[in-house]
């Protein structure tokens, strides 16, 4: 069965176009920089809001209208119809990737075991698919977030039984993983954190988030899964004080426990937003680290303070999303992941295809423009200027590790006046960043 009949696959038409359906900027064979603009943007859909979303938000019940959902018997056919109407969605689309959590693909049941068989009945179906298409598994997750028994976190709750039950869940979503052939496998630490010390022992609860990664790292040693793990920041929402709050909290973080050689970040927008961050403060932080791997593409909004999760409009945001991720070397196992969700409005069948050929879009003409600018030299070359102090004489010594602070007071003294200091330009380098965008 076709669930988007009515519609094409998804054609590159240039800007002047007016179809809805079609890529205005997206053209995936289009070489930039020496490879296609596919290459560079590793396109990937996430499986949970694009098809398990409902439209629920705190304030009302679900809105989204979807004819696969109706006409399913139970939630394991549904569960089996969404695999087809995921790919067919990812087809039209020219999407090679996707991502999942354990329970975005498969309802859980009343034990363990039984849930892990459906899971397994699904993934038959996913891997059928993905040979017939080619589409690959960009990576998967588990989710120890929704259940009620994650009340109080997974790996950081206070009960030794739930950190069990969310070792093994992990184990299980690591195995489907592997034999998906999935790039990375991220950890998202929905509810590692607290919401009052009154009650939180916060070293025990951060002890135990290392030792559980630890036994994840243990474990793909075990059974030979050589994809890159990730750690997604958030700083709050749903918990109050969460241990993953920004790049900069993880890469400390992982430091400490001696993990840091086997985790990247995968980043996302409206996380950094949240954190109080831009995106290109975010993608800069772990690229300078040695651990940008891979993000999240979407964008929240500013008047709100939660995470909208909305799909990604502002070309300003992916032309500096992507001059970092140029900047970094681009992507090695990671990708663009569309962790976003329609509006509830937008409750049409054909809104899921429109919502992604925008976000698409908007990262297709960032990167066309940061290209440019990255082969223009712009940033950089003024980056150069403003740090060439230290290119000679005392900056390089200083550089050097020749000097401490006598012979720096020293310097400092013999000097009739300090050399002047150079301009930032901001607001010309703004201007310029206008004009490339603009044309």
């Amino acid at each position: 069965m076709k669930y988007f009949k009515k519609i094409e696959p998804i054609k590159y038409e240039g800007s002047k176009s007016t179809n809805p359906f079609s890529f205005k900027y997206y053209n995936p064979n289009e070489i930039i920089l020496g490879k296609p603009m596919k290459e560079h943007l590793k396109f990937s859909m996430a499986y949970w809001h694009t098809l398990t979303g409902s439209g629920i938000d705190p304030f009302g019940s679900a809105t989204v209208e979807r004819s696969w959902d109706d006409n399913a018997e139970n939630e394991i056919d549904k569960a089996k119809v969404r695999v087809k109407v995921a790919f067919e969605l990812m087809e039209k689309l020219g999407i090679e990737y996707f991502c999942f959590h354990d329970r975005d693909i498969a309802p859980e049941q009343d034990t363990l075991e039984e849930t892990n068989r459906v899971l397994d009945e699904i993934v038959d179906i996913i891997e059928g698919e993905m040979k017939r298409t080619g589409i690959k598994l960009l990576w998967g997750t588990a989710n120890l977030f929704g259940n009620k028994r994650f009340v109080n976190g997974a790996s950081t709750s206070p009960n030794a039984d739930i950190f069990a039950f969310a070792a093994a869940q992990t184990k299980k979503a690591m195995e489907i993983t592997k034999r998906l052939g999935g790039s990375g496998y991220v950890f998202w630490g929905g509810r590692e954190g607290y919401e009052t010390l009154l009650n939180t022992d916060m070293k025990f609860e951060l002890d135990n988030f290392a030792r559980f990664l630890h036994m994840a790292v243990d474990y793909a040693k075990e059974i030979e899964f050589n994809g890159q793990f990730y750690i997604e920041p958030k700083p709050k929402e749903p918990t109050k004080h969460q241990y993953d709050f920004d790049s900069a909290t993880v890469i400390s973080f992982l430091r400490q426990y001696g993990l840091d050689k086997s985790f990247k970040l995968n980043i996302e927008t409206n996380h950094a937003t949240l954190a109080g961050h831009t995106m290109n403060h975010e993608l800069r932080l772990a690229a300078i680290n040695d651990m940008l791997g891979s993000v999240d593409a979407n964008q929240g909004d500013l008047l709100l303070g939660w995470d909208t999760d909305q799909f990604p409009t502002d070309i300003y945001g992916g032309v500096l999303a992507m001059y970092e991720i140029i900047r970094a070397g681009g992507f090695t196992t990671g990708g663009l992941n569309f962790d976003a969700k329609v509006r509830r409005p937008s409750f049409k069948e054909e809104d899921l295809l429109i919502a992604h050929i925008a976000g698409m879009d908007t990262y297709a003409a960032g990167l066309r423009i940061a290209a440019r600018l990255w082969e223009d030299k712009v940033l950089e070359d003024n980056l150069d200027h403003r740090y060439r102090s230290f290119n000679d004489g005392i900056g390089k010594k200083i550089v050097s590790n020749e000097v401490g602070f006598k012979q720096l007071e020293e310097y400092v003294l013999a000097k009739k006046e300090l050399n002047p200091n150079e301009p930032g330009k901001q607001e010309l380098l703004e201007a310029i960043l206008n004009q490339y965008i603009i044309g």
